[in-house]
């Protein structure tokens, strides 16, 4: 499993980004919605970012975000990356990656195989599409629930952007989760926490061990 990038999301501690960065992740995920227990202020975000190295790349995840939000979160955090994920069309997620000139990564719930159409509508707009679980219907979270999809869905599937695998990773599964889909990539929130936006420093290591075969 080499050459397996990992997303660590929801960071909210310098000491959490050192451990994430130490143990080989290649991004590092900085949540803006309140309703998250991870969600972070603009000044604490800025902070935290500043203390990533070149080289890891700092992702904005925000939540059917406005302009007025985005344009702060760009003015003050030095991000590489936006990661949408709320219920942006096709159209919105073109809007911000040509207003803010930053590469665009959508989130796409995947329940059945259905949810599947929608990831082709976003592939000419993103650069990157994240396949995520699709949350219970009336979560107050699009993510960060640890409940993984059936991985069959995708199994064999190519597009022609990178993609990343989401929802419910852990250590103990996502090796199963890399062999089954064939993902190359791998973000996980949820799954190195020890309580609700808690990350663990073992947990991180763990993860990115298991995820780059180690």
């Amino acid at each position: 499993m080499d050459g397996i990038r990992v997303k660590i999301c929801g960071l909210t501690r310098p000491e959490h980004v050192r451990a994430a960065v130490a143990a080989g992740a290649g991004y590092l995920g900085f949540v803006f919605f309140p309703k998250s227990p991870r969600n972070l202020r603009i000044d604490a975000a800025a902070a935290l970012a500043l203390d990533v190295p070149p080289g890891v790349a700092k992702v904005a995840l925000v939540v059917d975000a406005d302009d007025a939000l985005l344009d702060e979160i760009t003015a003050h955090v030095p991000v590489d990356m936006l990661q949408l994920h709320g219920a942006e069309s096709p159209a919105r997620v073109a809007e911000i990656r040509a207003r803010y000139g930053l590469p665009v990564m959508k989130a796409v719930g995947i329940g059945e195989a259905a949810d599947l159409d929608k990831l082709d509508a976003y592939m000419p707009v993103a650069d990157q599409i994240l396949v995520d679980a699709k949350p219970p219907k009336g979560a107050d979270l699009p993510g960060g629930m640890g409940v993984p999809f059936d991985w069959r869905l995708i199994a064999g599937r190519h597009w022609g952007k990178p993609w990343m695998l989401a929802g419910g990773l852990t250590a103990q599964n996502v090796g199963l989760a890399v062999k089954l889909t064939g993902a190359r990539q791998v973000d996980v929130s949820s799954g190195v926490e020890c309580a609700p936006g808690e990350k663990d420093e073992g947990m991180i290591r763990d993860f990115i061990a298991a995820a780059q075969g180690s």
